[in-house]
């Protein structure tokens, strides 16, 4: 895979091109270190491609790590998830770890903090311990167990671990400093009680580490040089520090925040995203309107595509929403070269043919893509009924309608010039059938100059043509959400279009995930999930245009 990471800088990267320069460091180590309680995210990709992209042009490590500390939320159904999307992505990990991994390091740990007076067994309740935590302006008070002996404390956590005690019963906390302008060091939790099957140790734990101990231990653990995270958890670094350093860590870890990724029109939030597949408003975390990378994978994106974007947008240290559209014109730009050109019908209307021979088929020369003629060219079946846009016919056009009507005359991409003769209504006034006549000598590509006609429309073959269904895509969630209201309130009623058409008959060995440019309709990928033998499903990419422009990159 390439790497372009080095023609695009970030303040991530200078800081360890200056830590090499230096010598503050040998070599680098950074690391992915997910959650497995759902489905990855764009938001994700990102990180995902800083961490492995750095590492790669530096000749350093990188490594998938799990933070698995909380077994009530995390399943062995999210780890492989994962691990599949990172590979897809495109990148493979050095190691691959979990923090359960180190349960018993932590531990040990915990048990120095507590002989070097750093660490306390408490008994307050979950709401004793934030009332007494105090407020931004305000101090935390004491808790009356912050003064146990180290004998106590140490008996109290063993029993703890043996499972003498109830979920809630009690906590370890450190003892660093209530009076803290950082709520993040007023004697926060290390390690609470959950009687609950762990996916990966089962039941030989019932005490589990909070993320804020566990974290900078698994980064000491794993001689992570650079951990890089988003910038909720910059308050967080002091406390990161002090775990390091109390717990005697040999590997001495720096932690460094950037910006999460924000895209308009999507939610970004693994606890909103399960919510949505809880409460069925998707078809599962695979979903194509899901901003998950399985969504996207499903949709029709490329890996390309996202890598270049998360390379685009930047490694910034302020946060900013980017305008979904520039995720849109990656995958263009992507498949523009490589996505064969065809002809599809969503929504057709038949049109006969009067004076083309009834029993012809003729076989039209097409290329497969005109921006790559080194993918040749494919053969368009050609006969007297066809299937053409209910869009492109109007009885009583406007104006500047330049497709077909009564009288007038289109061409048929790849075909013929056809001029409307008849319509055919049912009973309800509908247009059910239309009848035009043809020029055998304007066939495409004979040279015909007699004259000029103004549109150009689409079609598929009705003899030889294969049925198909098109689901079409707008945003899930509208970013328009009013006061009051949650982001369920908010969803697109029409972020999901269902419709029935045709392809042309050269598609009938198509495979899931193949993608294709359908003329004016946009780019398609073969969907996955609901496609069979008997049935071809196509999710919508993206359409053909956009107003985007690439901003100038952000550093």
């Amino acid at each position: 895979m390439e790497n372009k990471s080095a023609s695009s800088s970030n303040f991530i990267r200078n800081i360890v091109l200056e830590d090499l320069r230096e010598g503050r460091v040998g070599e680098i180590v950074t690391r992915f270190p997910p959650e497995p309680n759902g489905y990855l995210h764009i938001g994700h990709a990102k990180a995902i491609c800083l961490n492995f992209e750095l590492a790669k042009e530096f000749n350093g490590r990188a490594n998938l790590r799990f933070d698995d500390t909380n077994p009530v939320k995390e399943d062995t159904e999210y780890v492989e998830a994962i691990k599949e999307d990172v590979q897809w992505l495109g990148f493979e990990w050095d190691g691959l770890f979990f923090a359960s991994d180190y349960f018993e390091e932590m531990y040990n740990r915990a048990v120095l903090l507590i002989k070097k007076g750093l660490a306390y067994v408490c008994d307050l309740s979950p709401e004793e311990i934030r009332q007494t935590r105090g407020t931004l302006t305000e101090p935390g008070t004491n808790s009356p167990y912050r003064d146990r002996s180290v004998e106590e404390n140490l008996d109290l956590f063993q029993r703890m671990r043996n499972g003498e005690f109830k979920d809630g019963e009690k906590v370890l906390r450190a003892k660093i400093d209530m009076s803290s302008p950082n709520i993040n060091l007023r004697d926060p939790i290390l390690y609470r009680i959950s009687h609950a099957t762990h996916h990966n140790t089962g039941d030989k734990w019932c005490i589990y580490p909070m993320y804020d101990y566990a974290h900078p231990l698994e980064d000491a653990i794993e001689g992570v040089t650079h951990s890089l995270c988003s910038l909720e958890f910059e308050d967080h670094r002091p406390l990161y520090d002090w775990v390091v350093r109390e717990c005697e860590m040999e590997n001495v870890p720096r932690q460094y925040e950037f910006a999460r990724l924000n895209l308009t029109n999507t939610v970004m939030s693994k606890r909103k995203l399960k919510q949505l597949v809880d409460e069925q408003v998707v078809d599962g975390w695979d979903d194509p309107r899901m901003p998950t990378i399985s969504g996207l994978r499903r949709r029709g994106f490329t890996p390309e595509s996202i890598r270049t974007f998360a390379r685009e947008i930047g490694v910034a240290r302020s946060n900013s929403t980017v305008d979904e559209k520039m995720l849109e014109h990656f995958i263009r730009e992507d498949l523009k070269l490589k996505a064969p050109r065809t002809m599809a019908v969503l929504r057709p209307l038949k049109v006969v043919i009067t004076n083309y021979p009834e029993d012809q088929v003729e076989l039209l020369d097409a290329e497969i893509n005109p921006e790559n003629p080194e993918m040749g060219t494919r053969q368009i079946p050609f006969s007297r009924e066809i299937y053409i846009e209910q869009d492109d016919f109007m009885e009583n056009p406007p104006s500047k309608y330049f497709r077909l009507f009564p009288g007038n005359e289109v061409r048929l991409k790849h075909a013929y010039f056809i001029k409307c003769t008849d319509v055919i209504k049912d009973e309800q006034g509908n247009v059910v059938e239309i009848h035009c006549t043809y020029d055998p000598e304007t066939k495409s590509g004979s040279g015909f100059t007699g004259r000029k006609v103004k549109g150009t429309i689409h079609w598929v073959d009705a003899k030889h043509a294969l049925p198909a269904e098109f689901r079409l895509y707008e945003p899930l969630i509208l970013d328009d959400q009013e006061e009051g209201t949650t982001f369920l309130d908010n969803i697109n009623p029409n972020s999901l279009e269902i419709v029935n058409g045709y392809v042309e008959p050269n598609m009938k060995e198509t495979k899931p995930h193949d993608k294709y440019q359908f003329f004016r309709h946009g780019y398609f990928n073969v969907d996955p999930k609901y496609t069979t033998e008997d049935k071809l499903v196509f999710n919508r990419i993206v359409s053909l245009k956009s107003s985007f422009e690439l901003p100038k990159q952000q550093g």
